[in-house]
């Protein structure tokens, strides 16, 4: 049995979608009840019901992730009840470039990959640079302004569905500590990726290209979380921008 946190998010979908398909017996864990088959209730926060979601798994998917630098609290939750529960393999979910970034969500991430190192329980690894929707999140949100406002810096996106892909063979590889990277197949600036959008919605506006200020501006300037050149993923953001724009 696999159990996967964060399962209704944008990783998590596609990834219990694809370990089903692939013949897993999978359990997602959620904070709320759901008619969903085989899910569980429980509270990464506070621990509350992670022990009943262990029953029985051999493997956790960990994908959960919040808007904040709280998820190390959470992980450790989760490890503690790995104590009276412990499985064959914990997978987590993080991001490239987390042990040098100086942005505090990202140094969240590298704590919670200390924390599982250290645990005893064995591991993989895997950063992922950001994915296609969240450029496309930021470009939505001014879809009615007349300009188009992005950050001054490099940005490697990549397609969720591929992440999900390669967790899943990482589950049926079993424990490898830290992975490869998996980065999306272009460096592009910002203002491009927003251009390409632009373009696929048949939008024409200025883009105003800001930089970061601070470390954490800093630390986007340097590319601190970009990937190899060319990374493992394949899909285009360009492509990812018409397929959204036909799917309206």
């Amino acid at each position: 049995m696999i159990l996967v946190t964060g399962a209704t998010g944008a990783l998590g979908r596609p990834t219990v979608e694809l370990l089903c398909a692939a013949g897993h017996a999978v359990r997602s864990l959620s904070r709320r009840a759901s008619d969903t088959p085989d899910t569980v209730v429980a509270d990464l926060a506070t621990g509350i019901g992670l022990s009943d979601a262990l029953a029985g798994v051999t493997t956790v998917v960990h994908l959960a992730s919040g808007a904040n630098a709280h998820d190390s609290q959470h992980t450790q939750n989760l490890l503690d009840a790995l104590v009276a529960h412990p499985v064959e393999h914990l997978i987590f979910m993080s991001i490239v470039g987390v042990d040098k970034h100086a942005f505090a969500y990202y140094r969240d991430k590298h704590l919670s990959e200390q924390l599982i190192a250290a645990s005893g329980t064995p591991y993989s690894i895997l950063r992922a640079t950001q994915f296609h929707s969240f450029v496309a999140g930021l470009l939505r949100a001014q879809r009615r302004s007349p300009v188009t406002i992005v950050p001054a810096f490099t940005m490697q996106p990549v397609a969720v569905e591929e992440v999900a892909a390669r967790l899943v063979e990482l589950v049926d590889a079993g424990p490898a500590q830290r992975v490869a990277d998996f980065a999306g197949p272009e460096q592009l600036q910002f203002r491009e990726l927003a251009r390409q959008w632009n373009v696929a919605h048949g939008r024409s506006r200025p883009t105003w290209a800001l930089p970061l200020p601070g470390p954490v501006g800093r630390s986007f300037a340097r590319g601190d979380h970009l990937g190899t050149p060319s990374g493992a993923g394949h899909t285009t953001f360009a492509q990812y921008a018409e397929n959204a724009a036909a799917s309206r």
